[in-house]
């Protein structure tokens, strides 16, 4: 069983936010495979399950979301390595994606709290969003709405993002990164 975790925040104030394209992207899934919904309030996300598959999306808020990844992954018995977070990154720019095993949080609090509750060396699906002009703009900035402009690579991303997720439940994170990563962004 592989679970797939797509990072944001709940309620709809959230939706659109750049920190949100984890969340998204479940969503595309959840559209996708049509998954059966699983309501157990310990877990504190969203879980679907489709086969072998598990989606999650953390209802903690951003800052906890180690909780509900370690809630999910204990009572399924699921392995570190075959858990797929699927995250903004602000050193990426719109349009680039990578693929990576273990590392850092880079100063991502989601992957922070995941860290600190099941260790590091799940799988990673890094959705580039770019970075804002002022390093004191952060906060803001991945809590802001993707600009209208950017909404059709965005789609394009969500896509490729989907599609490299499903992949990365069966094949080598090698494979999938020959196959989607990008240098440059898609969009240009």
């Amino acid at each position: 069983m592989h679970l797939l975790v797509g990072l944001g925040n709940p309620t709809n104030r959230y939706k659109n936010n750049r920190h949100n394209v984890g969340f998204m992207t479940i969503d595309f899934l959840i559209d996708r495979l049509k998954p059966s919904s699983i309501s157990k309030s310990s877990f504190k996300g969203e879980l679907y399950k489709s086969n072998n598959i598990l989606l999650l999306k953390p209802q903690t808020f951003m800052n906890l979301s180690g909780e509900s990844v370690m809630a999910v992954a204990n009572f399924y018995k699921i392995d570190i390595n075959n858990i797929i977070v699927i995250h903004d990154d602000l050193d990426l720019l719109l349009g680039v994606i990578r693929f990576k095993k273990g590392g850092g949080h880079g100063g991502h609090n989601g992957l922070k709290s995941i860290d600190g509750l099941i260790g590091r060396d799940y799988k990673r699906v890094r959705i580039g969003i770019g970075r804002p002009l002022r390093k004191g703009e952060v906060v803001s900035y991945v809590l802001s709405d993707f600009k209208e402009e950017e909404k059709e690579c965005l789609q394009k991303v969500i896509k490729i993002a989907s599609d490299a997720a499903l992949m990365m439940s069966k094949k080598e994170i090698s494979e999938v990164s020959n196959k989607f990563s990008s240098k440059k962004s898609i969009c240009i």
